[in-house]
């Protein structure tokens, strides 16, 4: 009796089980456009707005050592009083674009030992009727010559050459720049014209004046059918200048120096002359041949610069902040890349060679010679140096490269600033090598 009974009650709560379950699903079924195509259209909105979104982002650790402590060195910035070796994150990045129709937006910060500080942050602006126009405001890289745009992640040597890290602190600077170029479905996309306005004292300042600097570069890119040949070659200008800050500027000449003459600094000093532009222009051209052969594949770049640089009286390198009396130099520089992989292994070597001759109106011993009166004499400032890289690069995968490499500078002599320190005397040849280590992860 008492099992009829138990068999009865599991009977009824089946029933009603089987009742409720038939209930939930009549009311999901009604319920279905109104709770789970909404969600399903957010899921599919927020997949939408993700894949616009490209994060990016790389970090280099390296070792460097230096031939004599204490040296200043375009390897990495100056290395301190007594050190001659040293562990550093050289760049640690990380990288945001947005991309919407015929818009983008980009930032891009840097994160080392030193600090954080911002190296992009931009938004870019396509024409959406013949897609060949595009305006970027913001800050970003000067569109000057090839090596400035050229990614760090990518470049084969550790840094820039020293003739674009003193003309281009930072690379990049606040400012807005037209771009054109034909869309990749056009016959004519091999030609790129960048022109923009920019505040001229880089990318981390507030400007210190009102003048505005005019940068345009040129450029023309051509692949041959097998696309185992490509070329490019380049045209750049630089239109610009600062405000001077006092009635003193200096430019050379000959000019008055114990028993004769001297090429030197000529003091022109015109109080009306404060506040008025210094002059500042570059013009550059640059090249570059890529090739695939069974040697491996080879890359061949070069770079050259000339023009007017005013700098101050112990630096020809571009200020950031306002500075005082004014020195007018003229220069010229050059880089040159031969980058080949070996056959078809990982393994890539690196040989380069740039120059940088900060004032082309003086050499050798007549570099700081004492002169008379208020002219100024020529100084370091106005040494010319060259530098050989030998580098080898090993590309473990996507994602990781390995760079053992050795910069070998040489710098222009004179007996005239000859000096019993090892990093004063310029009479000889300095001990300023680096070698550098640099393992590097990109994603």
């Amino acid at each position: 009796m008492k099992s009829l009974k138990l068999s009865f009650i599991l009977l009824c709560l089946l029933t009603v089980s089987f009742a409720e379950s038939r209930l939930m699903a009549q009311v999901m079924e009604e319920s279905k456009p109104d709770t789970v195509y909404p969600i399903i259209e957010k899921l599919q909105s927020d997949a939408a707005l993700f894949s616009r979104l490209k994060i990016t982002g790389y970090i280099q650790s390296q070792f460097q050592k230096a031939d004599t402590a204490g040296i200043e060195s375009f390897a990495a910035g100056n290395f301190p009083a007594g050190i001659d070796n040293r562990f550093a994150v050289r760049r640690g990045r990380f990288k945001l674009a947005y991309d919407h129709a015929f818009s983008q937006y980009v930032l891009q910060v840097d994160v080392t030992e030193k600090g954080v500080g911002i190296k992009d942050a931009y938004v870019s602006f396509t024409d959406p009727w013949l897609q060949c126009f595009a305006v970027t405001a913001g800050v970003f890289d000067r569109p000057f010559g090839y090596e400035i745009s050229y990614s760090s992640s990518s470049r084969e040597s550790p840094e820039r050459s020293r003739m674009f890290q003193t003309l281009f602190p930072g690379e990049r600077d606040l400012g807005a720049k037209l771009t054109f170029q034909p869309p990749k479905t056009s016959r004519f996309n091999f030609i790129k014209i960048d022109a923009g306005m920019f505040n001229g004292s880089g990318p981390n300042v507030v400007d210190f004046d009102r003048y505005k600097d005019f940068i345009s570069h040129l450029s023309v890119i051509k692949t041959n059918r097998s696309e185992k040949l490509k070329a490019g070659i380049g045209l750049s200008y630089y239109n610009g200048g600062w405000r001077q800050g006092t009635k003193y500027n200096y430019s050379m000449n000959d000019v008055a120096a114990g028993e004769g003459n001297a090429i030197a600094f000529e003091i022109d000093s015109v109080a009306s002359a404060v506040g008025s532009k210094l002059r500042r222009e570059y013009f550059g051209t640059d090249a570059q041949v890529l090739f695939d052969s069974p040697l491996g594949l080879t890359q061949l770049r070069g770079e050259y610069i000339m023009g007017t640089q005013p700098g101050i009286a112990s630096s020809s390198s571009s200020p950031a902040t306002q500075p005082g009396d004014a020195y007018i130099r003229k220069f010229n520089g050059a880089y040159f890349y031969w980058v080949q992989n070996i056959l078809q292994s990982k393994f890539q070597t690196v040989v380069k060679y740039d120059f940088y001759d900060p004032n082309t109106g003086v050499t050798g011993d007549n570099i700081g010679v004492k002169i008379s009166g208020k002219n100024k004499a020529t100084n370091a400032a106005d040494i010319k140096y060259s530098t050989l890289g030998l580098g080898l690069v090993y590309k473990w995968n996507s994602q990781v490269k390995i760079t053992a490499y050795y910069d070998m500078v040489s710098n222009e002599t004179t007996t005239a600033l000859k000096n019993a320190s090892t990093l004063k005397d310029l009479s000889t040849n300095r001990l300023d090598n680096v070698l550098t280590l640099r393992v590097q992860y990109k994603f």
